[in-house]
């Protein structure tokens, strides 16, 4: 990018300490933990953006997309950098706007839905709702560090999922505010059905500036784990929390062994070779839980009323991606999976699949609930990496039998698996980015061309 470029954007910010060229700063802030995937890493490796833009408002970044759109600028917009598929690595360099000064909590509204910026964090959103009667209904392991926008933008789902669905469902996501980059960029709102446009679109159509999100009623948590000698057994009585409404639960994680092992942190609550579940629960279902679990041979070797976001241990750092972290720093050959197992004949799948695939492929199992309201078993394995053929193989094996799989491995929003059959998020982005200036390369079934607009512009 010329001087000239970078001369008229520090005009437009009005601010040069938001315009930042620090080579260190820009490299930390064209990067995620794309990392976690061996196959990500080697495509991944060395793309970066040129300047960093951090606005404060939505008319700043109206001003800069006006810019950049006249002079063909690629975007790619940033929020706490803890995506995992490499959405906020900017593939043909340009500016990183990064969000994470857009951090205001508007309001909680009287029915329990925020409003605030993308660049809020969802440990504060959780803490500040909280002191209000509210919590999230559902987050991500890396919450203390991870952003509202990003969550919406690049996330899914993780810790409340059990009880409450993923982001999409419900209606989580009441409205999504977002800026357009055309000829003259607009602040358009998404309401209702109209939010799944922008949705895990990895800020590919559009700029997220601001967000309604629902919560749900605070609960006074604990959390419990327990150990069971055989993984059918601790399976078994995880799926009947799981799928039980009687249980007020927030979190239903299973790890066979190994993978318990990789925790070193709690490996006081660990036995040798034994499967362990985590569980966050009501407390006032707590002793029922226990005992419940003793009856069914389990042993509980840790539990306790939760605090919050300072517990320690503080068992969701240990559960959906985090899980994989963990095992990384055990034996950088591992990587991960994202399944989805059917409730049915999940028993037969992982059969298979330890028939098949042998200790190569973990089970770690995260219950989850879907939009039809059914409790299924999910799942992020923890899978041991020799090929990119062999990964592959095991994908292709999952779909075979059955078991469904959100590629972790490929850097586009279609291969993913969140990608909507409707097209609604490509519609969108034909709209809102008819040059494929936002975040380019990462809607690999974009081709420029224009459609009209149905949602409600300011």
């Amino acid at each position: 990018m010329d001087q000239k470029h970078i001369s008229e954007i520090r005009t437009l910010i009005g601010d040069s300490s938001r315009v930042i060229l620090n080579p260190q700063i820009v490299e930390q802030l064209s990067r995620d933990f794309y990392w976690y995937s061996p196959v990500l890493r080697k495509q991944l490796d060395g793309k970066l953006g040129e300047v960093v833009v951090q606005p404060l408002a939505a008319i700043e970044i109206q001003k800069l997309l006006r810019y950049c759109y006249t002079n063909n600028l690629p975007v790619t917009a940033r929020g706490a950098g803890t995506g995992n598929y490499g959405q906020a690595v900017p593939l043909e360099g340009g500016i990183v706007l990064d969000l994470s000064r857009m951090d205001r909590i508007e309001e909680f509204q009287p029915d329990g839905v925020a409003v605030c910026q993308p660049g809020v964090r969802l440990g504060d959103l959780e803490n500040e709702g909280r002191k209000a009667g509210w919590e999230l209904r559902c987050y991500p392991s890396t919450i203390i560090k991870a952003s509202v926008g990003g969550f919406l933008g690049g996330g899914s789902g993780g810790i409340g999922t059990v009880a409450h669905g993923m982001l999409r469902d419900f209606q989580t996501v009441r409205a999504i505010e977002v800026v357009t980059m055309e000829p003259d960029p607009r602040i358009v709102l998404h309401e209702g059905d109209a939010v799944h446009e922008i949705l895990h679109a990895w800020g590919t159509n559009g700029i997220i500036t601001r967000i309604w999100l629902a919560l749900t009623p605070a609960v006074e948590w604990s959390q419990c784990i327990v150990a069971f000698d055989t993984f059918d057994a601790a399976f078994d009585f995880g799926e009947k929390i799981a799928i039980d409404a009687a249980w007020i639960k927030r979190l239903v994680t299973v790890f066979e062994w190994p993978i318990p092992s990789f925790f070193r942190p709690i490996r006081q609550f660990a036995p040798e070779g034994k499967t362990l579940i985590f569980f966050m629960i009501a407390t006032s279902q707590l002793a029922e839980l226990e005992s419940a679990a003793r009856v069914s041979g389990g042993t509980v070797t840790q539990s306790g009323v939760y605090p919050g976001l300072n517990a320690r241990p503080l068992l969701s750092d240990y559960t959906w991606n985090h899980t994989t972290l963990w095992a990384m720093r055990s034996d950088d050959a591992y990587t991960y999976l994202q399944c989805g197992f059917d409730p049915d004949t999940v028993r037969e799948q992982m059969r298979q699949l330890r028939a098949r695939f042998g200790q190569e492929f973990l089970f770690h199992m995260e219950f989850m609930k879907r939009g039809d309201g059914r409790v299924f078993p999910g799942a992020i394995p923890v899978v041991y990496y020799t090929t990119e053929e062999r990964l592959n193989e095991m994908i292709d094996f999952c779909r075979e039998i059955g078991v469904w799989v959100a590629n972790p491995h490929v850097n586009n929003v279609e291969g993913g698996g969140r990608y909507r059959p409707d097209n609604v998020q490509l519609l969108a982005k034909q709209r809102y980015d008819p040059k494929g200036l936002l975040n380019p390369g990462k809607m690999v079934t974009f081709h420029s061309e224009s459609a009209t607009s149905g949602a409600t512009t300011k």
